[in-house]
């Protein structure tokens, strides 16, 4: 298909690396601004270090044992933990310290100054984190609620880091991150609610109403929270809705695609496509990707979510 660049990534992670080592990163130089994001913003691999993205990761703890998102744990892990039933599967945001070691490594390396983009601050304590370790640096860092969850956070740091490698200054970084993030929507099939009421992401009565009626939920993030918006008979309905709203999201625009899952790669895949198939060249990037383990464990194996980023 003409204008895609396509990735299949639905067995990848993003560019992680440890806390904070870059890895294979490109720096993108001397005296630019950074951006930091953390491991819930799903990208390839290929693509984040290319944004030469810094990622610091969320913890995920299965039955007491913790482990760092995309590096001791995995989507695999969360999916066969929550299909066994007999495990307790709970996420916690990074400490203070730790993105206060990842600014202070980039602006002793020579940063001009700090974007970190976020996981919506009404999701997860990871904004309030970051914010806290900012205070640190007395400006130099400034941190951005992206009020999104998933690829569509990852979309939103991509747009600030190509803005700093064209020269941005801090706050014109910022300005760019805050601009994506009203350009990017978040749609998502869940077979339950049960996982989302369990995590407090989505009220008791909310779920209990899915469950009462037997209708499979569609929701999507809106102001930084996940509300639901529609509901429907069937897992294809709803698989085929999702293909319809995609598509009303994109609009007119020229459009970034990523289709996540958990244990569902085969739907997500045939949902991708057919997004590709019903945008055509206005498609310029599109990818199959796990939703990660954070995300993971609080909407449960069988999800599938479309993130439409439309560029300026």
């Amino acid at each position: 298909m003409r204008g895609v660049n396509a990735h299949d990534s639905s067995g990848s992670r993003s560019s992680i690396g440890s806390r904070s080592s870059s890895g294979s990163r490109p720096s993108s130089g001397p005296g630019t601004v950074q951006v930091v994001t953390d491991s819930t913003a799903v990208l390839p691999a290929e693509m984040a270090a290319a944004a030469a993205l810094r990622i610091v990761p969320l913890t995920v703890s299965i039955s007491g044992e913790d482990g760092l998102e995309g590096i001791e744990v995995t989507p695999d892990d969360v999916a066969r933990a929550l299909a066994e039933r007999r495990h307790h599967v709970t996420t916690s945001r990074p400490a203070p310290a730790e993105f206060a070691a990842v600014y202070g490594e980039l602006l002793d390396g020579g940063a001009s100054g700090v974007v970190s983009v976020h996981l919506s601050a009404k999701l997860s304590g990871t904004y309030e984190a970051a914010l806290l370790a900012a205070e640190e640096f007395g400006g130099r860092v400034r941190v951005v609620d992206s009020m999104a969850a998933g690829s569509a956070v990852g979309f939103v740091a991509r747009a600030a880091a190509a803005a700093a490698a064209d020269g941005a200054d801090v706050e014109r970084t910022r300005e760019v991150a805050l601009a994506a993030a009203g350009r990017v929507e978040t749609l998502f099939y869940v077979d339950t609610l049960e996982y989302l009421r369990r995590g407090g992401r989505i009220s008791a009565a909310s779920a209990l109403l899915g469950t009462a009626l037997a209708v499979k939920p569609i929701l999507h993030v809106l102001r930084g929270e996940v509300v639901l918006k529609e509901k429907v008979r069937t897992a294809a309905r709803g698989l085929a809705r999702l293909v319809e709203l995609a598509v009303e999201a994109a609009g007119e625009s020229d459009v970034d695609i990523a289709v996540q899952h958990l244990a569902a790669a085969d739907r997500a895949q045939a949902l991708r496509d057919q997004l590709v198939e019903r945008l055509g060249a206005r498609v310029k990037d599109a990818f199959v990707a796990d939703v990660g383990a954070v995300i993971g464990a609080h909407t449960g194996p069988g999800v599938i979510g479309v993130t439409v980023h439309r560029r300026p």
